[in-house]
């Protein structure tokens, strides 16, 4: 029997739809990543991410049998136990701070693995940023051989113009490249802390009343506010990785528990969401460097931050 092996348009556009949202959740960690060859060291590398700093560098980090890892799907589905020969942390500080989520998740996660890695991204400052993840990730049993830093774009908006800080060259790729050779090497190290910059970072939490224990927990509808502009895509729904807003017929709402990463600012195409102007005295106080101005790191793309944040899968 004669068999006809054409297909329709329509199938085959399927098949190529199908293709590439594949390839997208694979890149931005969603699901694993294919071994070349099951003797190489098994890497796990877990990321936070709200701008794509963080997962920009997750992928520099990540070998030819490496896991990319979004810590806000694992915690949306309860997934905290993992074994690997290296495991690797990935986020940003806010306030010299590991995001909540990011906290939370090392509490509770069982991790297996004869190496253990850090690197914590800063736009200005990091403080005693290495020092406060050693004793929380201790704390929690999860102790790290590798603790290091590196500086990137800062998205902080009350303080940052980011038209501004695009242009700074932070020597990325060379701060990058030690980094990697230190990891490749298991290099055993944290980054040293000055007693200037403890002081700094006690400065900082008595000028902004957060709570040590806690960090950067804001109400989103307390701080954010959806103005007219906004067109009802929907970007908002998928970029926030606590899943704050909702579309509904009557518009775009929010509501939660927020932890400031501003995934959902920085992504908005209309600049449609603004920070609310507070009371004296309310840390941040709703003041922005500049309005028009947003930031998304060169290499990732939109899908890149949907996939990696979005609560609806």
């Amino acid at each position: 029997m004669i068999m006809d092996n054409k297909i329709s348009r329509r199938s085959a556009l399927k098949r190529m739809g199908a293709a590439v949202i594949s390839g997208a959740a694979v890149a931005s960690g969603l699901f694993p990543l294919a071994s070349c060859s099951d003797s190489k060291s098994k890497r796990i590398i877990f990321y936070f991410t709200g701008t794509g700093n963080c997962l920009y560098i997750a992928r520099q980090l990540a070998g030819e049998n490496t896991e990319l890892l979004s810590i806000p799907q694992l915690v949306k589905q309860g997934k905290y136990e993992f074994e690997a020969d290296e495991i690797g942390v990935v986020y940003p500080i806010y306030g010299h701070m590991p995001p909540n989520m990011v906290r939370e998740f090392i509490k509770k996660v069982r991790l297996k693995a004869g190496y253990k890695f850090a690197v914590l991204t800063y736009g200005a400052r990091k403080c005693d940023a290495v020092e406060i993840w050693d004793r929380i990730s201790r704390n929690a049993g999860n102790s790290f051989d590798y603790i290091n830093t590196i500086i990137m774009v800062d998205n902080w908006l009350p303080n940052f113009d980011m038209n501004e800080q695009i242009k700074i060259d932070k020597h990325i790729p060379e701060n990058l490249q030690k980094i990697t050779a230190d990891i490749n090497s298991q290099r055993h190290w944290h980054q040293p802390v000055t007693e200037e910059e403890r002081q700094m970072h006690q400065g900082f939490m008595r000028l902004s009343g957060l709570d040590p224990e806690v960090g950067f927990l804001m109400e989103s509808e307390k701080f954010f506010a959806v103005t007219d502009a906004c067109i009802d895509c929907g970007i908002c729904t998928y970029v926030c990785p606590r899943g704050n807003y909702e579309l509904t017929s009557t518009g775009v709402k929010m509501a939660g528990d927020c932890e400031f990463c501003f995934a959902c600012i920085q992504n908005c195409p209309q600049h449609a969401i603004q920070f609310r102007r507070q009371k004296e005295g309310i840390f941040p106080n709703g003041t922005e460097k500049n309005p028009n101005a947003r930031y998304r790191n060169e290499h990732i793309s939109l899908m890149d931050i949907k996939l990696a944040n979005n609560q609806k899968l």
